[in-house]
Parts: structure tokens; sequence; C-alpha cells
């Protein structure tokens, strides 16, 4: 577990806010919920949702949300150690280690998650629903199922070197 208290954190991005409207007898009651995702810039990030009837309550309740479901992601270089492919429910995300220099080439919301964690070169490309929720958690997702050569060493009991041959 990684104490939000420890970590130098940036500010919070939100990536979605989204109106619901309740109709009654008495007219329509506005609710609105909030995507923010929070980082350090150090291989650090959360993502967390929020529901309130003002905006910027939604915003602090997803912040806090977000603070909560902190995890440590390998970077390498600014960018990822290997090419990954993450699906959330409709939405699939291709993430692939980029060249220094290149860039974040992504969309808005995979481009929120990558600028908070701290990568600076990375190619994406989203495949069917183009949902900012699904996008996120499927980026997330992605994320955190990469591994470095380190920790692939130390599982399989073997050197460093020989995981590359």
């Amino acid at each position: 577990m990684i104490n939000p208290a420890e970590l130098d954190l940036k500010e919070e991005e939100v990536i979605r806010i989204s109106r619901v409207s309740k109709v009654t007898s008495r007219g329509r009651n506005f609710r609105f919920g909030a995507l923010v995702v929070v980082g350090d810039g150090k291989g650090h990030v959360g993502i967390g949702q929020g529901k309130a009837g003002e905006v910027m309550s939604a915003i602090n309740k997803a912040k806090e949300n977000a603070k909560q479901n902190i995890v440590k992601i390998p970077v390498i270089n600014g960018t990822i150690p290997h090419k990954i492919i993450s699906r959330y429910g409709a939405s699939k995300v291709m993430l692939k280690p980029a060249a220094p220099g290149t860039g974040i080439i992504a969309g808005a919301a995979v481009r929120s998650v990558m600028e908070q964690v701290g990568i600076h070169n990375i190619l994406t490309k989203r495949f069917g629903s183009n949902n900012p929720t699904n996008l996120t958690k499927a980026t997330m997702q992605a994320l955190l199922d990469l591994q470095d050569a380190v920790s692939v060493a130390n599982k399989r009991g073997i050197t460093i070197k020989e995981v590359f041959n």
C-alpha cells in the first residue's frame, strides 16, 4: 500500500465530468460525476471516481478516491519496458515504448494518465469504444500488467542477462 502523503503529487487532472439529471414531479435534479487521475510524475499514479450534487464536490471526492488507489508503475528512461495490449469493457488500448524525443502520442484520456505517471515517450492506439472511463481503466490495467526485467529475472530465478537471451 502506497501512502499518498509521502509522495509529492502533481496537480490532479480531470479526465471527464458528466452531468446526470433525474426527472421528478418537482423538476430535474442534477448530479455530477468526475473521473480524476493523480500522480507524482515518477512512476506513481491512481485514478478515482466521485459523484456529488456540485462539480467541485465531485472532483474532490474523485481526487480522494484516486489517492487511495495509487500504484507503482515501472518506468525505464521515460518510457515503458515492453509493448502491451489491455482491454476494459469495449475499449482496447495498445501501449508501445518509443525512442527518446517521440513524445506522448495518445488521445486525451490516455495522455492524462501518461503525463501523471511520468512517461514522456510512448506510442498508443485505442481500439473499440472511445469512452473516457473505459479507456482510462484499460490504460491503468495495461500499466499494472507491465513487468520490468529485474522482476522477471527474480521470478524465474535467473540473471537479468539471461532474460534477454
